[in-house]
């Protein structure tokens, strides 16, 4: 049997059972992708890490999955695999730095503790931002998403900041309870304005949401969109730079979260949370099962 062993963690909490939920799991060697896929399904959380050994101290390999997918770069899980390997590498520091390289790009994290509670804080690196939608394209999306004109921040546009992923950041003043994907085709009409996810966000009161973009799934924290929410407030002089700006998500699943995030004059930008430990265990698999074929586990 292959035993590979789990960490669950909830990210952006303050207390268990808030935030949002991760699997992380510190495995030494690499392994196929079609079996990471099925083990993130089996552990029904929004996301898994998988970390690989390092190639130099305090740099780790990771690799992350959704129940549907890999995804190049997510937030919540590099938060939450940065206070796992804190509390089981760096016991005796309460401040430590780590590196994590995605097939992309780097990640830097600092990862605090104080006294039993953990904090980390990633450098998402620059914000990036496409130009307003026009008319045409905002009615459309916002219908998509059980929206009108009036729901709007008024003299906001609708606009694509990413900082690692795109996403349609969506300025409201009104209904955000009654937002929802209503097209089957989201995705490919988010994709006709560069944008891979869609990120509602109600500005007076600081609270997003965002889904899967068939509608099925909401996240309950999405450190990789508090990013770009919180450089789109910068730039658009809805909040000061330099200063810590919090982003409330996941009141509408019962699991409030809070993202904390931070955009310098330069539009640089660093998202940081708290983590809670919760449990953690062991899975044992038939040792062929490293030797799956390559896949997307579908």
């Amino acid at each position: 049997m292959a035993r590979f062993t789990y960490h669950l963690v909830d990210v952006f909490a303050k207390e268990a059972l808030s935030g949002n939920g991760l699997a992380v799991f510190p495995v030494a060697e690499q392994l196929p992708t079609d079996l990471l896929q099925r083990i993130t399904r089996e552990m029904r959380q929004f996301e898994s890490i998988f970390l690989g050994g390092t190639t130099a101290p305090g740099t780790y390999r990771a690799r992350i999955f959704t129940m549907e997918e890999e995804l190049a770069f997510a937030g919540h899980p590099i938060i939450g695999a940065a206070a796992v390997l804190h509390a089981a590498h760096f016991g005796s520091e309460d401040d430590v730095q780590l590196l994590f390289q995605l097939a992309e790009r780097t990640v830097a994290v600092v990862s605090r503790r104080n006294g039993a509670a953990y904090q980390a804080e990633m450098d998402q690196g620059p914000a990036t931002f496409e130009p307003p939608l026009g008319a045409a394209a905002r009615g459309e999306l916002l219908a998509a998403l059980n929206l009108s004109p009036e729901d709007l921040m008024a003299e906001l546009p609708l606009q694509v900041v990413s900082t690692g992923l795109p996403y349609l950041i969506v300025p409201l003043g009104a209904n955000l309870a009654s937002a929802r994907i209503v097209r089957h085709d989201f995705a490919a009409l988010l994709a006709r304005v560069g944008a891979r996810f869609a990120y509602l966000l109600d500005v007076p009161a600081r609270e997003g949401r965002t889904w899967d973009n068939d509608g099925r799934v909401e996240d309950i924290a999405t450190g990789s969109a508090a990013g770009p929410a919180g450089a789109y407030l910068v730039a658009h002089h809805q909040a000061p730079s330099d200063r810590p700006l919090t982003i409330h998500q996941g009141r509408f699943l019962g699991r409030p979260s809070e993202l904390t995030v931070v955009v310098a004059a330069d539009m640089t930008v660093r998202v940081s949370g708290d983590v809670v430990f919760v449990g953690h265990g062991e899975l044992d698999l038939p040792d062929s099962f490293r030797q799956l074929p390559a896949g997307n586990g579908a």
